[in-house]
């Protein structure tokens, strides 16, 4: 452990006597358990995050730091761990997932589980998604138990297993079984960042809610036949019919406290042409026109302002010269906020305007629907302060994903749960991302994150 000197942080606020870590010498370790973390292959399916778990666990028994391991399924463990406070304030929980998503290799200029360092880069499955917030979280567990930092609240450590697409033997297991290990005021897991651009961090993104994957088929049938001989029930012209229409529905406009403050933070940092647009998202004389913008040329944003509904898969016939019985639509819908299922998919069906189509949910894997997590908190005030003495200049930015995250599960329950990460370029973050063929990170962006980490749970834990 390397301390320079028990100073207090210069926050603004007096937390009390807290170590000021000499973040350089801890890179080496910091890079030492990222790697080694990278390198498992925890790829889901099937996960194995068991083994995840056991070097966790290892280094937390060498260090002293109890924890214990919960399983629904022995491959797919989960890991907890406490450090305790005096307990004046509720617990923080901090979580990050073991498993990632797979990898096809040809696509790889390196070894995926490789943790290859080139070109001042980490590379590696899991490098963005999920295993920079774990090595974050374990160093900070670590750098917890060796300075002996007094505490007004519990830090609560969960390593989660199953968070791509397969949540039964993690986050649900965790939640309602075990919830008494992880019940907490607050909670810091992924699903924000930071941009950098020309060299410095411009924003700070603190994901504070999400849309909710909805996912259902479209199911048409029809009559079977001769591919010569055309019929007027044909399933994949009414299913084409339906995928066009529902593909290029603009669905209502529907804000939130997250979302208009994002949009209204972003417009007083862009320039007066772009902050016109944003500022004109509301105006009824020019919604029309920005929201065509935002759709070509913006489409993340477009989509945080709605419920999204999009083709993925479609399926029919097999062979060129056969009319098939029946054809299938897969869509994904994202539901903002709010947004009542029911009444919902009852507009579609209006929309589509066939009775031949049929709209069926699947349900598996459905997150929950919650309010966002609150701005005015302790911690939300508390990523702002950090976000700014960490990166000076930047602009904190609350932020609807319009992905999903097991946040869902923990907010459910009660608990405010915010979403961080480590900084990276938008180029990055496009090509070299969570979900991509290859997938990458500023080895420089991943020591600031754990510094970053460390002083925001300080900034709502450290005795005063």
């Amino acid at each position: 452990m390397r301390i320079a000197a028990f100073v207090a942080l210069t926050t603004g606020i007096v937390i009390g006597q807290v170590p000021a870590i000499d973040w350089k010498a801890e890179e080496a370790e910091i890079l030492r358990h990222y790697s080694a973390l990278v390198q498992i292959d925890s790829s889901n399916p099937p996960g194995n995050e068991t083994l995840v778990v056991n070097y966790i666990k290892k280094v937390f028994d060498a260090e002293g730091i109890p924890s214990q391991v919960f399983a629904l399924e022995p491959a797919r463990a989960n890991l907890v761990a406490r450090i305790k406070g005096n307990g004046s304030k509720r617990p923080i929980l901090i979580m990050a997932h073991t498993d990632v998503v797979g990898v096809q290799r040809e696509k790889w200029p390196v070894d995926p589980f490789g943790a290859i360092r080139k070109d001042s880069y980490v590379w590696g499955r899991g490098t963005v998604d999920d295993k920079d917030k774990l090595s974050a979280n374990l160093m900070l567990m670590l750098l917890l138990k060796r300075t002996g930092v007094k505490l007004d609240r519990d830090v609560i450590f969960l390593a989660e297993s199953g968070e791509e697409g397969s949540t039964k033997p993690g986050i649900e297991f965790m939640a309602n079984q075990h919830f008494d290990q992880i019940d907490a005021e607050y909670c810091l897991t992924e699903g924000g960042g930071a941009t950098l651009n020309g060299g410095r961090t411009t924003t700070v993104t603190v994901s504070t809610t999400e849309k909710l994957p909805r996912r259902i088929r479209l199911v048409v049938n029809g009559t079977s036949g001769h591919g010569s001989i055309p019929r007027t029930d044909n399933a994949l012209v009414h299913l084409s019919s339906a995928v066009a229409k529902i593909g290029t529905w603009e669905t209502p406009l529907r804000l939130n406290d997250t979302t208009r403050t994002y949009f209204e933070r972003l417009a007083g940092i862009s320039s007066p042409e772009v902050a016109a647009r944003y500022n004109g998202i509301t105006d009824s004389r020019r919604t029309a026109a920005v929201q065509h913008y935002l759709a070509e040329n913006e489409p993340m944003h477009y989509s945080m302002l709605r419920t999204s509904v999009v083709p993925t898969i479609l399926t029919a016939g097999f062979r060129m010269n056969v009319i098939p019985s029946q054809a299938e639509a897969t869509i994904d819908v994202r539901m903002a906020p709010g947004e009542d299922d029911r009444t919902f998919f009852d507009q579609m069906q209006r929309v589509i305007g066939d009775p031949a189509v049929k709209i069926e949910r699947l349900t598996d894997g459905e997150r929950p629907a919650t309010p966002p997590s609150r701005l005015d908190t302790e911690m939300f005030r508390a990523l702002e302060t950090v976000s700014k003495r960490v990166y000076p200049g930047s602009v904190t930015l609350p932020t609807m994903l319009t992905g999903a995250t097991d946040m869902a599960f923990l907010r459910a329950k009660g608990i405010q749960s915010y979403g961080i990460g480590p900084a990276s370029s938008d180029s990055d973050r496009t090509n070299y991302g969570a979900h991509s063929d290859v997938e990458r990170l500023l080895e420089s962006s991943l020591y600031t994150f754990v510094r970053f980490t460390w002083e925001s749970v300080l900034e709502v834990s450290a005795s005063k």
